[in-house]
């Protein structure tokens, strides 16, 4: 904390540093829970016959906002209450490390809300203003996670939430834009990447076990312990991997969906990177793995259905 003076002094974006610290900020390999669930969402929409490329930019661009909004709250309400330090592993570190006012911070991630909620604008304007609503408790679900008197981060409901509002809700919103109507396809579709999605935050969770254990949060890895929150972690993995098999035996996806195979050797390495640690640093390549194998899967995931929609529709 001794360059906090000199550090928040510093004109941002300045020189590659400062772009660095900001970047950073945005926890970017976090990101593909906000990138993932749009575009699988908009592929799904292309199969039944619809596709606007502002509205997938749109709603691209505000999906990226709100995480790293959400991103943002985290640190800033992390730092409040005395979580983070400046040996703390997987935070942007901008507060702690690099001197960055908090208050510009926060400021910052109303900011990226602000866009969001014009960017929401647009697409309600083209869509319907039912999705106002929803975005409006998406974003609220992204304060609360670690805003306000009783974070969900603090809770053993962190991967639940996450799970619902970047999976489930994402996908279909992007799916409604497009089409106007949901689907019994596109909730089916949605499961496997909000189990994946769950998985990112299990993993941090995970990580950051002892740490959180000390500050008083009961986050679902400390309620069940290490070892079982790595079984747990691996469960959720094993269950992302068979809904799309039960897809295809009950009729809802072609055998192109086990193109989804290709991300299980990511998933393999996350979990074994996690067995026998205990140091942060050393589970980091695990986080890795982790965020990884959500986005292989989501991209051979949409991947399978476009194959399947060109040999149905031109072969």
């Amino acid at each position: 904390m001794g360059n906090y003076a000199s550090a928040s002094s510093l004109p941002p974006f300045k020189h590659d540093k400062n772009f660095k610290i900001w970047f950073q900020l945005l926890r970017p390999h976090t990101l593909t829970a906000g990138f993932i669930p749009v575009f699988v969402g908009t592929v799904l929409a292309l199969l039944d016959g619809f596709f606007r490329l502002d509205l997938f930019i749109a709603m691209l661009i505000a999906s990226l906002f709100i995480q790293s909004a959400t991103n943002m709250f985290n640190e800033y309400y992390d730092f409040k209450r005395g979580l983070d330090h400046e040996n703390s592993v997987g935070i942007g570190g901008a507060i702690v490390r690099h001197g960055v006012k908090p208050e510009t911070v926060l400021r910052l991630a109303f900011v990226f809300y602000g866009i969001s909620l014009l960017l929401g604008l647009y697409i309600c304007f083209h869509s319907s203003w039912w999705i106002a609503l929803v975005g409006f408790i998406c974003m609220c679900a992204g304060y609360f996670y670690t805003g306000g008197p009783y974070p969900i981060a603090y809770t053993p409901f962190g991967e639940i939430t996450a799970g619902l509002f970047m999976g489930v809700i994402i996908v279909s919103i992007s799916f409604f834009i497009q089409t106007g109507f949901i689907s019994l396809q596109v909730i089916l579709m949605s499961l496997p990447l909000s189990l994946l999605i769950a998985t990112i935050l299990m993993a941090n969770n995970i990580r950051d076990l002892d740490g959180d254990k000390q500050n008083g949060r009961k986050t679902l890895a400390i309620m069940l312990g290490r070892k079982n929150a790595i079984i747990c972690l691996s469960i959720i993995f094993g269950l992302s991997y068979l809904l799309p098999t039960l897809f295809i035996i009950f009729g809802y996806g072609s055998l192109w969906l086990l193109l989804v195979a290709f991300s299980i050797p990511h998933a393999i390495k996350a979990i074994k990177g996690f067995i026998g640690k205990i140091k942060p640093i050393e589970m980091m390549p695990a986080m890795k793995a982790t965020a990884q194998t959500n986005t292989i899967f989501g991209l051979f995931l949409s991947i399978g259905l476009l194959i399947h929609y060109f040999i149905e529709n031109y072969s």
